[in-house]
């Protein structure tokens, strides 16, 4: 179990803004956080992935803590056991898919296997620029989750694509998902991108779940 309480503070010119959140996320789950911009959806992100350290509270994987504010513990990003995928995809463009995998995770026989997990074996050796926005988001999942995670973080991850490709890339990600049995949390302003790919739903508002809104 994934369990977080997140408090930070963010000042953007004269306005603080306060993040509030606690949830308890089950092994396996999908996680869907949606809210407008500015609800402090990437935030929370950052916080859980070791980028950014909360003013208080805590974020725990079973027993063991990634950030405890009481005792003044924080383990960085780079100790957690976590995998990331941006908006952006954030690939290596000096490298090819398969090198951008071994970056992750010096073991080729696992790197072809997560290839073949999202369908990219073709396009091992090609660079980032020869491919297309989808085969960039699923290297960059691939990349992601090599290192077999405890918990896989996505920032709008089919934000950038059009409308038909975001459809089928999440149809990708729900299978992958599914096969690795990570647990996820998925953070987007789309009410659809989050309905398709989320097994339970947090609504963010002003930094604090909305209580008008039901989380299933």
């Amino acid at each position: 179990m994934i369990h977080f309480y997140i408090q930070k503070s963010f000042r953007a010119g004269a306005k603080t803004f306060s993040l509030d959140v606690e949830y308890a996320l089950v092994a396996g789950a999908v996680l869907g956080i949606r809210g407008p911009s500015g609800s402090g959806k990437t935030s929370l992100l950052r916080c859980l992935a070791g980028l950014e350290r909360p003013d208080g509270g805590f974020v725990r994987d079973d027993k063991d803590f990634w950030f405890d504010g009481r005792r003044n513990l924080f383990v960085p990003a780079r100790k957690r056991n976590v995998g990331l995928v941006f908006q952006d995809y954030a690939l290596f463009p000096h490298m090819t898919v398969l090198g951008n995998l071994l970056y992750a995770c010096n073991d080729r026989p696992k790197a072809w296997d997560f290839l073949d997990l999202v369908k990219l074996t073709d396009q091992a050796h090609h660079f980032p620029r020869e491919l297309s926005g989808g085969e960039k988001q699923r290297t960059a999942l691939a990349r992601a989750l090599v290192r077999e995670p405890k918990l896989l973080l996505m920032d709008e991850p089919l934000s950038a694509l059009d409308e038909e490709l975001r459809d089928s890339l999440g149809e990708e990600i729900l299978r992958v998902q599914k096969e690795t049995g990570v647990t996820t949390v998925v953070v987007s302003h789309s009410r659809h991108e989050i309905d398709v790919l989320a097994t339970e739903v947090m609504e963010l508002a002003d930094g604090r779940l909305d209580p008008n809104k039901h989380l299933f």
